[in-house]
């Protein structure tokens, strides 16, 4: 797994298969405090809307980490063209 943590949200609970799987994946650990966390994290739709969370880093430094960032925008800015009809 290239990731340092996934999230698999599903409507149904997950299959003892899902499970294994989810924990083969091992843990990602924090650079700067050490604390783990699971790589791969099964929720439901369900569970999510009753409050229990994502375990992730919080700290800025591990956002680098755990999100993608989207590329910068390579389109030059300038001035919009008017729609012509």
């Amino acid at each position: 797994m290239k990731t340092a943590i996934a999230i698999l949200i599903s409507l149904q609970p997950p299959t003892g298969p899902m499970e294994t799987e989810a924990t083969s994946a091992g843990f990602y650990e924090h650079k700067t405090n050490q604390q783990k966390y699971p790589r791969l994290q099964l929720r439901t739709v369900k569970e999510l809307m009753e409050g229990k969370g994502i375990e992730c880093p919080t700290s800025a430094a591990s956002l680098d980490d755990t999100f993608k960032k989207a590329p910068e925008s390579k389109k030059k800015h300038g001035e919009q063209k008017a729609l012509e009809f």
